[in-house]
């Protein structure tokens, strides 16, 4: 007799919460909190306004709960939400602003578990990328970070950014080009 218990899916525990299940909220945020923060912290690089951020796109995913359909994974729509956030943000903004002076100094205080010894050499490395990734065109930048941080595929990546899968691979294609040629320098 097998007894293993199966872990719900996202989607099952939205249903729940949007039945009023709060336990399945609290683990959807346990499940997505960490990849949603860091996904804003990269496309905003100010720690602050990451936070409130990050609290808008939780707050507009409670608001939404009830018309929840399971059309695309709990991820996809998330992530969506959180995207259309980051655009109601630069709209309001008109523009990107620069990184602040102390970006820098701001990803190497992130949380990292590596050793001291590993630090200086992995530190340097991605303070190197960032930079890169910052000289990104920003739809480039987005397609970068939630490929290859957030491992979502490209059919999500479209579905996030209102864009086709070829639009989605042509800007990672440009973007990992541009990006190799930078750091191969």
């Amino acid at each position: 007799m097998d007894t293993a218990v199966q872990t719900p899916t996202d989607e099952v525990l939205m249903l729940a919460y949007a039945d009023g299940d709060s336990d399945a909220f609290s683990e959807l945020y346990a499940r997505h909190r960490a990849r949603l923060f860091h996904y804003l912290l990269g496309q905003l690089r100010d720690r602050p306004l990451a936070e409130e951020l990050f609290q808008d796109v939780w707050q507009k995913m409670i608001n939404a709960r009830a018309g929840w359909k399971p059309d695309a994974a709990f991820a996809t729509w998330l992530f969506r939400i959180a995207h259309n956030r980051l655009n109601d943000h630069w709209r309001a903004a008109r523009h990107r602003p620069a990184a602040p002076e102390d970006a820098d100094e701001r990803t190497a205080r992130l949380a990292d578990n590596c050793t001291p010894e590993l630090l200086a050499d992995e530190h340097a490395q991605r303070l190197q990328l960032r930079q890169a990734l910052a000289e990104l065109p920003p739809e480039q930048q987005e397609v970068v970070i939630l490929r290859l941080e957030q491992e979502l595929s490209l059919e999500e990546i479209g579905q996030i950014t209102g864009v086709g899968r070829e639009t989605v691979k042509s800007r990672l294609r440009y973007a990992m080009d541009k990006l190799r040629a930078r750091l191969s320098e």
